[in-house]
């Protein structure tokens, strides 16, 4: 299930980068659309936020985005206490950096690399966590369950919200 759950990701975070940077149309999946959604609408709750945490990351990375997108994400979720509200946010805060990123000249390469990156460390260093959690089906289930929306996205965005109070405070160190 390791393997199978490590490219399920890649495949969501692909599509995402994608998307966020103008290349990919459609959303190759279910799960990938509703990642997309849920992405947008943290992206448009926290978007002073994650500007000017996107302009303090560009600054500190500028030659390996990859290997400080995974400092940001060993702070974002590697404290114990991942939930789908911080894996939502690190796909949104991923999206957000490939398509700044993209836009000041990053190769397509690179977007994709910064995609790998979250699948790696989510497929792998969190797989015992997605794989309890029924991997991304257990994401569509836990979106779809006939719960009261609002609250519940009320929820999610608060928990991502510790998340990405998480990546500022690791990017003015």
């Amino acid at each position: 299930m390791g393997f199978r759950l490590r490219d399920q990701t890649y495949v969501l975070a692909e599509d995402y980068v994608l998307h966020r940077i103008g290349i990919q149309q459609l959303p190759p999946s279910k799960k990938a659309e509703m990642m997309r959604r849920l992405a947008e609408d943290m992206e448009k709750q926290y978007q002073p936020r994650f500007n000017s945490i996107l302009q303090s990351f560009i600054t500190q990375c500028r030659s390996d985005p990859c290997s400080t997108l995974l400092q940001v994400i060993e702070e974002l979720v590697g404290d114990g206490k991942l939930n789908w509200g911080r894996i939502v946010s690190l796909f949104a805060f991923t999206g957000l950096l490939a398509n700044e990123l993209y836009s000041q000249g990053l190769s397509l390469d690179c977007c994709k690399s910064l995609a790998k990156t979250v699948a790696d460390y989510l497929g792998g260093e969190k797989q015992e966590w997605l794989a309890q959690n029924e991997g991304w089906d257990g994401f569509c289930k836990f979106f779809q369950t006939p719960k009261d929306e609002s609250s519940m996205k009320t929820a999610l965005f608060a928990a991502a919200g510790v998340g990405i109070a998480g990546i500022a405070i690791l990017l003015v160190r």
